[in-house]
């Protein structure tokens, strides 16, 4: 069991996924929510060994970004857990693409706004 207290929606997921699937990589896009639009911004990935990554430590991490970002969307790298790093690389240049051409993918992942609370993302019907 975590010793650290979880605060945020995202900690429940990590601490949930780690708690289903062992050890995993994540691959995350920051991006900038709009209006209308959500715009990518900066990826990565992460090893995620343990379930003592909160909210706060990301936080740290995109702050190096150097970006202005008010969202971020996880996926996992695939089911196996952990991927290698040659593989996380390609898998996240992989969903980069597909997210670039289609912003509905957002919601097949985790999806947090800044203070680590989960976001739903919804398709706007014209008229």
């Amino acid at each position: 069991m975590s010793s650290k207290p979880r605060e945020t929606d995202f900690d429940d997921w990590v601490v949930a996924t780690y708690g289903e699937a062992g050890s995993f990589t994540m691959l995350f896009v920051l991006t900038r929510i709009g209006e209308t639009n959500v715009d990518l911004l900066r990826s990565a990935y992460l090893h995620v060994v343990g379930d003592k990554l909160r909210w706060a430590h990301m936080v740290d991490l995109f702050r190096s970004a150097g970006v202005d970002w008010s969202g971020v969307v996880f996926f996992r790298a695939g089911r196996e857990g952990l991927v290698e790093d040659g593989q996380a690389k390609a898998r996240l240049a992989s969903l980069v693409r597909k997210l670039d051409e289609d912003r509905s993918l957002i919601g097949d992942g985790e999806f947090f706004n800044a203070q680590g609370l989960r976001l739903k993302i919804e398709e706007i019907k014209r008229h």
